[in-house]
């Protein structure tokens, strides 16, 4: 069960937004990638997609940007992995076999199941808003930059 890099950039910026953002307060792709570093042109796509699944809001214009309302910020991260990439992917064997569930497992089925329910039910069960205002709260750093490179 891995993620794509298209759901970790959405994901990854939609956290942004919830953190920096607002109706008020427009953010431009730009200014996202550059914060976050992930390629424009790459997540402009992203972008386009996630407004079309109701997960982030844009206003176009000269005051216009990326934002998330109230109703954006009460979905999850599952609903963006979902919008990205499907479910399928989650729910694909660990080991990529064609088959694999409680009634054909592979040998490691039993072991990899749970552990993927608690990670799905995680992105289920809290808001993006919640991830946010925890990442906040805990002084962490959305940006795939190497912070550690200047030491």
């Amino acid at each position: 069960m891995m993620l794509s890099r298209a759901s970790k950039y959405a994901i990854l910026s939609t956290l942004f937004l919830a953190e920096h953002s607002s109706e008020e307060k427009k953010i431009s792709v730009k200014v996202i990638a550059e914060s976050i570093d992930v390629p424009s042109p790459f997540l402009a796509k992203l972008f386009q997609q996630l407004v079309r699944g109701k997960i982030i809001s844009s206003t176009k214009g000269p005051n216009g940007g990326f934002y998330l309302t109230e109703t954006n910020g009460k979905r999850n991260v599952l609903d963006i992995i979902e919008n990205i990439d499907g479910l399928n992917k989650l729910n694909d064997c660990f080991l990529g076999l064609n088959e694999c569930d409680a009634a054909n497992p592979c040998p490691v089925h039993f072991i990899v199941e749970p552990f993927k329910e608690n990670i799905l039910g995680k992105f289920r069960d809290k808001t993006i808003i919640e991830f946010a205002q925890e990442i906040s709260e805990k002084g962490r750093v959305l940006t795939l930059k190497d912070i550690g490179a200047g030491k």
